[in-house]
C-alpha cells in the first residue's frame, strides 16, 4: 500500500471522473487503469480515470465525485493506494468534543485548543471537530466544524472519519448511555477511537499493581478504605492524601496528617482558600470527613504521602505530558514543574501554585545532578505509560502523569490523566512543547488511520 502527497483540485464537470497527472498515475500504479474506487473516510464511489499531461502530482475531481463523497476542500492531502484499484484520500480525522455551540466559541473553553489542532492539521489531513449530536448514523455522515484560512469555523457534511480523537470534556457525559453507544458504534465500524474516557484513579492503581516495575513507583494506595486502614496508614506514614477516585483539578483532595504529640490535621481547599483543621482524636477527624463528603466516602482512595523535594519550603511535583508518536511509541513531549502555593494541599496552579521548567526546579534542588535525575524521570514515565497501555483495554494516545521526586531521588507516580490539561504549555519556555504536543496528536492520527508519513514526501 503506497502513500503519496498530492494536490487536489475541483472541476465543475458533473460526471464521476478523476483526472490524474502522469507523475501521480505512476506513483499510484494506475497506468492503464480505466476505473477506480475513490474513498474518503468510510465512504467510497466508483469513478472513471482520465490521465492528463501536467507536471507534478495533481488530482482533479469532477463535481460529481466531490459531492458524492463530500470531499471538504481542495489543497494538499495524502492518497493511499489500497487493494482492488481503490484509492483513499485523507486521512479524514475527527476531533470529538462538546460545548454550548455558541457562535465563535462552539466548544466553550476548549475552542482555542481545537482551533490549534485544526489549523496545524490542515497541512497534513482533512481534520474537523464535531459533537455527538452532529452524527447522522443512518446516513453515516457527520456535520463537522472545519477551519477556514481566516480562522473561522465552517460547517460541512463529511463521511464518518478514519480516526477519532476523543476530547469530550465531561466525566458525567462520558458515562452516559448515549456516549457508551457512540463509542461502541465507532468500534463496530472499525474506526479507531483513542483516549476512550477519563481514567478512574482506583482502576489505574489496580492496573499498575500487576507490573513489578510500575508497582515500585506507585505510593501505597487503597480504594474505598475503612477508617481502621486510614488510621493504620497515618501511623505508618504520618501523612496521607485522601482523594476522590473520579476527581480532577485537585477538587475534593484532603491531606491528612498525624503527629503523635499534637493530634490529627486535615488540610483542604474551600471557597478559594486553604483550610487547616486540628483534631484531638482520629474519630473526630473521621466525623468531619463524613460531614463534608457524605455518602461519597466509598468513592475515595487513600494514598501514602511522600516527602517531595522542595523550593522555599514548598513541595514540587511534575506534570509529564506523554504522547504516542507517528511510530506508535511513547515519548515525553512536555514537562512542567509545579510548585505548591503556601499552605496548599496540591500544586495546582488555580490553588496558588506556580510553574517552572524542570531544569529550573531540579537545578535548584540537585545542582549538577539535575540532568541525570531528569533523564531517569523521563525513562520512568515512558515505562509507566507502556505498562498502563498494556493493562488498559482501549486505545491510548496521550497521558498526563503527575510525578514526584523525593529527597532520596526516588520517583513516584501520583496521578494519570487520559485527557491532560494544557496549562503547562502557557509557560513562555514551554510553548514549543505545546506545538510539539499537537504535532504528536496529528502524527498518531495518521498512524492509526494507516496514513503513515514517509521522510521522502
Amino acid at each position: 500500500m503506497g502513500l503519496t502527497l498530492c494536490n487536489v483540485h475541483f472541476t465543475k464537470q458533473p460526471q464521476r471522473v478523476v483526472y490524474v497527472s502522469g507523475s501521480l498515475m505512476k506513483s499510484l500504479k494506475l497506468s492503464g487503469k480505466k476505473n477506480i474506487r475513490l474513498r474518503l473516510g468510510k465512504d467510497a464511489i466508483p469513478a472513471v480515470v482520465k490521465p492528463i499531461n501536467r507536471a507534478g502530482k495533481h488530482l482533479f475531481l469532477a463535481s460529481g465525485v466531490q459531492h458524492a463523497i463530500k470531499v471538504p476542500k481542495s489543497g494538499s492531502v495524502y492518497l493511499r493506494n489500497l487493494q482492488n484499484d481503490e484509492v483513499q484520500l485523507g486521512p479524514l480525522v475527527g476531533v470529538l468534543s462538546d460545548g454550548p455551540a455558541v457562535s465563535g466559541q462552539p466548544f466553550g473553553s476548549r475552542t482555542g485548543f481545537i482551533k490549534q489542532l485544526l489549523r496545524q492539521g490542515s497541512n497534513m489531513c482533512y481534520i474537523f471537530a464535531f459533537m455527538p449530536r452532529d452524527i447522522n448514523w443512518q446516513q453515516e455522515r457527520v456535520y463537522g466544524y472545519f477551519l477556514t484560512e481566516s480562522g473561522k469555523f465552517e460547517r460541512k457534511m463529511v463521511p464518518l472519519p478514519d480516526v477519532v480523537y476523543n476530547r469530550l470534556p465531561s466525566r458525567r457525559m462520558e458515562t452516559s448511555l448515549a456516549i457508551n453507544q457512540l463509542r461502541e458504534r465507532f468500534t463496530r465500524k472499525k474506526i479507531p477511537f483513542f483516549n476512550w474516557s477519563f481514567f478512574n484513579k482506583s482502576d489505574i492503581y489496580r492496573q499498575l499493581e500487576g507490573d513489578s516495575f510500575a508497582r515500585q513507583h506507585v505510593p501505597e494506595t487503597h480504594s474505598s478504605p475503612e477508617p481502621d486502614l486510614i488510621k493504620d496508614m497515618l501511623e505508618r506514614h504520618h501523612f496521607v492524601y485522601y482523594k476522590p477516585s473520579a476527581g480532577s483539578l485537585g477538587h475534593g483532595i484532603y491531606r491528612l496528617t498525624y503527629l503523635p504529640k499534637r493530634g490529627y490535621f486535615a488540610r483542604y481547599r474551600q471557597g478559594g482558600k486553604n483550610v487547616l483543621l486540628r483534631f484531638s482524636t482520629f474519630d473526630s477527624l473521621m466525623r468531619q470527613l463524613r460531614s463534608r463528603i457524605g455518602r461519597s466516602l466509598n468513592s475515595y482512595v487513600v494514598q501514602q504521602g511522600i516527602r517531595l523535594i522542595e523550593i522555599d519550603g514548598c513541595p514540587i511535583d511534575f506534570r509529564f505530558h506523554m504522547h504516542k508518536n507517528g511510530n506508535n511509541q511513547w515519548v515525553v513531549v512536555g514537562i512542567g514543574a509545579k510548585k505548591a502555593g503556601r499552605g496548599s494541599v496540591t500544586t495546582h496552579l488555580k490553588n496558588g501554585g506556580s510553574l517552572l521548567t524542570p531544569q529550573q526546579a531540579l537545578g535548584r534542588v540537585f545542582g549538577a545532578k539535575a540532568d541525570e535525575v531528569l533523564q531517569r524521570a523521563k525513562q520512568t514515565a515512558i515505562r509507566l505509560a507502556e505498562s498502563l497501555e498494556i493493562q488498559h483495554r482501549h486505545l491510548l494516545g496521550e497521558i498526563g502523569f503527575d510525578l514526584g521526586i523525593d529527597q532520596d531521588e526516588d520517583i513516584w507516580m501520583f496521578e494519570a490523566n487520559a485527557k491532560p490539561g494544557r496549562s503547562i504549555f502557557r509557560h513562555p519556555s514551554l510553548r514549543a512543547e505545546g506545538k510539539a504536543s499537537i504535532e504528536h496528536i496529528l502524527e498518531h492520527c495518521l498512524y492509526l488511520s494507516k496514513f503513515r508519513r514517509r521522510d521522502d514526501m
